[in-house]
């Protein structure tokens, strides 16, 4: 089974946090949308054959800002070209600010099944320094309006470690997470990428960045402070009451085939070797241009050899809480851990970042999941 992610690249304001493509002076939608319509049905024609589809998620940007009619027209050229029999899950990213009960039952109708929601926090302070477009009303009163609406499964995103951040506001984060039952929430800390304000902001020293020994104390008790709520600590940022794991971000810790529409979209597809991945151009109306001009929108491809491919299977299983499988690393990937990394292996067990190995598995403790990246390096190949 594949996915298919859809990337709706408009947004109201700018974060300063962000980095993702977006542009926010676009107020017409129609060529993005036709566009988008000509690129899925050019890798239509090659792909959709191959293999069904069971998740569709829509993101951004802010795909809330397309009308329920839009989103449905783009999900009605999915189920026309692709096999979308085993469909389980359909997601749609939704900010607070977009709220409006009618429309989240109009998204129903059109076979959203799961909402993404960019809360990012529920205090009014930390929105105002996110730059979000909403305010901490808008925050309590989504949670509510989606139930009212009908949907039963979604998530909230929330962020930690922001600069100057009381410590009890982000444990009250979690608390009113818990307190309205939300079945699902990833918890990210705080990062500074280039090309953002905040990055710039660091710069001007406008902006002092949170100690990383304050970040990594706000996700240990993230991960227990849930955890003893009942949710299930299944992947480094993700969080889920029990039956409410995200059936599309799985895809990708499984390291399974996905294809990517839109401006900035990734695309991967693994049928024998090399493995394939491509990204399309970061800009809309080149985007649009090229479509129009029945050419492919892509920036870069690549092909990937079984090594390549090997270390994304270690970075992307030792993310979660299943680990990584070794007898599978070996057999699909040709790689003998034990052989490449004892030493490694064992230093890490001695460190308590990874549990002792029981059943060929590689797991990371919690201190591992909070130096994850270091982990990973260590045991990844070359």
């Amino acid at each position: 089974m594949a996915g298919i992610y859809v990337h709706v690249p408009f947004c109201s304001q700018r974060c300063v946090y962000c980095d993702f493509y977006f542009v926010t002076t676009t107020k017409s939608y129609g060529p993005y949308l036709k566009a988008l319509e000509l690129e899925m049905r050019h890798v239509a024609l090659h792909y959709s054959s191959l293999e069904p589809i069971d998740t569709i998620y829509i993101g951004g940007g802010t795909p809330s800002v397309l009308s329920a009619s839009e989103l449905s027209g783009v999900i009605a050229t999915i189920h026309e070209l692709f096999d979308t029999s085993s469909v389980t899950e359909v997601t749609l990213e939704l900010n607070p600010e977009d709220f409006d009960e009618q429309y989240l039952r109009d998204l129903r109708s059109v076979g959203v099944n799961r909402l993404s929601i960019g809360v990012q926090s529920f205090f009014q302070s930390d929105l105002e320094f996110m730059n979000r477009s909403h305010n901490s009303e808008d925050a309590h009163a989504v949670v509510e309006g989606v139930r009212r609406a009908g949907f039963d499964n979604f998530s909230i995103d929330l962020i930690f470690g922001l600069p100057n951040q009381p410590e009890e506001y982000w444990a009250a984060n979690l608390e009113k997470t818990i307190r309205l039952g939300i079945p699902h929430v990833s918890t990210y800390s705080l990062t500074i990428e280039e090309k953002t304000v905040l990055h710039k902001q660091v710069q001007l020293g406008n902006v002092t960045p949170e100690l990383d020994e304050v970040v990594a104390d706000r996700f240990r008790f993230t991960m227990s402070f849930l955890r003893d709520a009942g949710y299930e600590h299944y992947e480094v940022s993700s969080f889920a009451l029990p039956g409410s794991r995200a059936i599309h971000n799985q895809l990708y810790w499984d390291h399974r085939n996905y294809l990517g529409f839109g401006p900035s979209a990734f695309s991967f597809w693994w049928k024998g070797l090399p493995a394939l991945r491509w990204d399309n151009i970061r800009n809309v109306r080149r985007y649009q241009g090229l479509l129009e001009g029945r050419h492919r929108p892509v920036s870069t491809s690549e092909e990937l050899d079984l090594d390549t491919l090997a270390n994304e299977y270690i970075m992307l299983r030792l993310r979660t809480s299943e680990g990584l499988d070794l007898d599978h690393l070996e057999d699909q990937y040709g790689i003998d851990l034990y052989d490449e990394r004892v030493e490694d292996l064992a230093w890490l067990e001695s460190e308590g970042l990874i549990h002792p190995i029981r059943r060929d598995l590689v797991r990371l403790t919690d201190e591992g999941m909070i130096f994850a990246d270091m982990v990973t390096t260590k045991l990844m190949l070359g």
